[in-house]
């Protein structure tokens, strides 16, 4: 196992599953890298497939706000995001994605510097193909309205963090934000 690929089979590794369907991606996924070091995309939309993307959920806890933006060619309302490119750490990945998307730095201060939730699948109208997903959680401030890059988004705007009152999304975001409210400090709770 090359030494990228190890990091991120650690990585995995660290993550305590959520429900039964996490459970199954994680050995899926650790099988998966067991089995190849080709886990980084080379060609656009998939190949390889599986192969490993980032998520940002963009959060403010205190007041209980979710950022999601709408992608342009998913067609969804979805946090900030991309792939990981070739020997890039996940966690690197998702700054530079958060610079990109968003046009700041991205604070890891909610839950940590460790993916909280990964999932397997792909979303919106793209062809075929499995995206490893990584899903990060940074903070933001509801109060605040943030410029996402017109190239990939139609604007964006905060959601109540409520897994059941969210738009057309990523079907795993509300078993995240279940996942997310779960752990989050009882003092943060409303």
């Amino acid at each position: 196992m090359r030494p990228a690929t190890a990091v991120v089979a650690d990585l995995i590794t660290g993550i305590s599953p959520f429900d039964d369907l996490e459970r199954h991606h994680i050995t899926t996924t650790l099988d998966w890298l067991g089995s190849t070091d080709d886990i980084f995309r080379r060609a656009k939309p998939g190949i390889p497939s599986p192969h490993l993307a980032v998520y940002m959920v963009m959060v403010d806890p205190e007041a209980r706000g979710v950022y999601l933006g709408q992608h342009r060619l998913a067609g969804l309302h979805l946090p900030m995001g991309g792939h990981v490119e070739a020997d890039e750490h996940p966690l690197d990945a998702a700054r530079r994605e958060v610079g990109e998307e968003l046009g700041i730095e991205a604070e890891f201060d909610v839950v940590g510097q460790q993916p909280l939730l990964l999932t397997s699948g792909t979303v919106g109208s793209t062809p075929r193909h499995t995206d490893i997903s990584l899903w990060y959680v940074i903070h933001g401030i509801r109060a605040r309205q943030y410029t996402l890059d017109p190239g990939e988004f139609d604007g964006g705007r905060w959601w109540d963090l409520d897994p059941y009152g969210l738009p057309a999304t990523d079907p795993h975001l509300p078993r995240f934000l279940r996942k997310l409210d779960s752990i989050l400090l009882p003092e943060t709770r409303r």
